[in-house]
């Protein structure tokens, strides 16, 4: 496309931004546009190795037994809440899929990253407060992360977050669209979230040190990507059926199929 005009003592090529005409000796130029062209490798290998030079660990949660009969949710204390279903509302304490695989299970890696550090998030996790319930019901935030809770009902609901390790806190929120940021400064799975005016509402996050975990869902399967080579112990947490943990061992760009089976 050209070149632009003139600019004090050298142009720009519009696109590769390498010095294509100047009034500097022509060593100075060859040596700019090298530095730019080097700059450019580096970053491309750095990409790759992020992306090829890293391991998969995936799988799914199975259950085992008889499944619970769900525990239907009674909103008419609030006129409010009971207004915003038409079909029942069940507790998510134990959802079994119709091929008996787990949601709401927390998979992350539990051990193996002990001295090491990772860069916070930009990008805020939402914990919404929507038809009376708390969305997600399991959800995973790294320390130092912003938490934004908002509450989409025309309802009061009250936040109350129950860490044992960081602050807790229990703050009203009683205005639609309303919306409240917090941050957690320890690790700890799991950390419980109530409303104090809805007794049935309840979450749980899992707050980690770093951002390999992963929460199943509705085909209770769990992925967890670009993780580094090596050796780790991997959990997974369910809020009414307890723990499972199973030792790893990953090779770079390599993959791993891992199941979990809770029994009821």
């Amino acid at each position: 496309m050209g070149f632009y005009p003139r600019r004090g003592r050298y142009d720009y090529a519009e696109k590769s931004g390498i010095i294509s005409r100047t009034n500097f000796p022509r060593e100075v130029v060859e040596m700019k546009n090298r530095v730019i062209i080097f700059t450019g490798i580096l970053i491309l290998n750095w990409n790759l190795s992020l992306s090829v030079f890293a391991a998969t660990v995936s799988g799914r949660v199975q259950f085992n037994g008889t499944v619970p009969e769900p525990q239907r949710v009674n909103m008419n204390a609030d006129p409010v809440c009971a207004g915003l279903h038409r079909e029942p509302v069940f507790l998510q304490e134990v959802a079994v899929n119709a091929d008996r695989t787990l949601r709401n299970v927390f998979v992350y890696v539990k051990e193996g990253f002990e001295g090491r550090t990772f860069e916070t998030p930009a990008a805020k996790v939402i914990l919404d407060q929507k038809g009376c319930q708390y969305e997600p019901h399991v959800f995973g935030i790294q320390i130092h992360q912003t938490l934004e809770i908002l509450n989409s009902d025309s309802t009061l609901h009250n936040v109350h977050g129950m860490p044992t390790v960081s602050k807790e806190f229990n703050l009203g929120m009683p205005i639609k669209g309303m919306k409240l940021t917090r941050k957690f400064d320890q690790p700890e799975v799991m950390v419980k979230f109530k409303c104090d005016v809805h007794p049935w509402m309840r979450s749980y996050a899992g707050v980690l040190t770093h951002p390999f975990f992963s929460v199943t869902g509705e085909e209770g399967s769990f992925e967890i990507m670009s993780l580094p080579a090596g050796s780790y112990v991997i959990e997974a947490w369910h809020e009414k059926l307890g723990t499972q943990s199973q030792n790893v061992t990953v090779d770079e760009a390599g993959s791993l199929n891992l199941d979990f089976t809770f029994s009821g």
